[in-house]
């Protein structure tokens, strides 16, 4: 099973579903296949309804040219490029050769394979190496807790003006509330978070979305 938007109780999760767009055939084989082969990390996946919400927003903000930092195995990136018109592109940044594989198979079967460039590279050396300017009308972070900042302060000079940046998982399930929760991905995502509601370049809300969502748009 995919993650669900937490803090809802599975009879509401189950209501929010069913009364959402329904989740297609291939979105729901790839969430049942990434659970087969990958059942230590499929909480890494992204809920039905931010897929849905991916989509929307794309098709909302007439994205044309998006980046997606942290790809696993296609979901956020179909829902994405299906957000995007047929000249629209999508850059996918990952390091995992295994991951993408199944990914990529994916890409093809829902029709959306020519708008996706994946990049495997550390993810701060793809974006460090585009030009330093704004492209981007979308952005999608969801990789390396750790690195959430770095990703940020790449990604914001390249996203344009009216552009957007989505950032998962927030919340960091609930840990962020936690005094006693002292590793470094909670503290990262505690850090990133204060980060970028300082950061003026930018107006956001965190939504309680998956894992938390925040959504900010480039002034």
């Amino acid at each position: 099973m995919t993650r669900v938007s937490e803090n809802l109780s599975p009879e509401l999760h189950a209501y929010l579903v069913a009364h959402s767009s329904p989740v297609d055939e291939v979105l729901t084989d790839l969430a049942a296949e990434t659970e087969r082969l990958f059942p230590e990390a499929v909480r890494m996946q992204i809920a039905p309804e931010q897929g849905l919400f991916l989509t929307l927003l794309a098709r909302l903000t007439g994205a044309r040219d998006v980046v997606e930092v942290g790809t696993f195995t296609g979901y956020s990136s179909i829902c994405l490029a299906r957000g995007l018109p047929a000249d629209g592109t999508l850059l996918a940044c990952d390091v995992s050769e295994e991951w993408t594989a199944v990914a990529r198979r994916y890409w093809q079967r829902a029709g959306v394979a020519d708008r996706i460039e994946l990049r495997l590279a550390p993810a701060l050396d793809t974006l460090r190496a585009l030009p330093a300017t704004p492209r981007f009308d979308l952005a999608f972070i969801d990789a390396d807790k750790e690195s959430y900042t770095d990703y940020w302060e790449e990604l914001v000079p390249r996203v344009r003006p009216g552009g957007v940046l989505l950032v998962d998982n927030v919340f960091s399930h609930g840990r962020v509330l936690d005094p006693a929760q002292t590793s470094a991905r909670v503290q990262a995502i505690r850090d990133f978070n204060a980060h970028a509601r300082a950061d003026e370049r930018v107006e956001l809300v965190l939504l309680p979305i998956g894992d938390g969502l925040t959504l900010a748009r480039r002034r």
